[in-house]
């Protein structure tokens, strides 16, 4: 039962790949490769919506970011993530077009805020994330 649920996470996060990048089945990353880390499928940073490349950019850079909130704790409540260490991963928000709020849409990363060890995707709110590959 565990082997299915791991089967049917993979498959959901590269269908979101596809959804979210707008690329045909074939080139979604991990549905091919199977699960990252944690579980979670792998996009590239070219198939990342251009906001959430502009997103990845800003963390890299160290900033300045647009919103108040980037860069606070996430605190892997989903347990989603692999576990790490309160104060390991933080959030950054991508933007959404049309959304009044920050939206939906975030990348959170783990380790050193301009160098992080992994950084992932989410573009459900934290209920599916998919692993950034450069």
């Amino acid at each position: 039962m565990a082997r299915f649920a791991a089967i049917k996470s993979a498959l959901t996060s590269a269908l979101l790949a596809v959804a979210v990048a707008g690329v045909p089945l074939a080139q979604a990353r991990g549905f091919q490769d199977g699960p990252a880390v944690g579980g979670a499928a792998t996009v590239l940073v070219t198939q990342l919506p251009r906001q959430g490349q502009e997103t990845y950019e800003l963390i890299r850079r160290g900033g300045p970011f647009p919103y108040e909130k980037d860069g606070a704790v996430f605190g892997n409540r989903e347990r989603l993530l692999p576990i790490k260490t309160r104060g390991y991963y933080r959030e950054y928000t991508v933007k959404t077009p049309g959304s009044r709020d920050r939206g939906a849409r975030r990348i959170v990363c783990g380790g050193p805020q301009k160098t992080p060890h992994a950084c992932y995707y989410t573009a459900d709110h934290y209920a599916s994330f998919l692993k950034i590959v450069e």
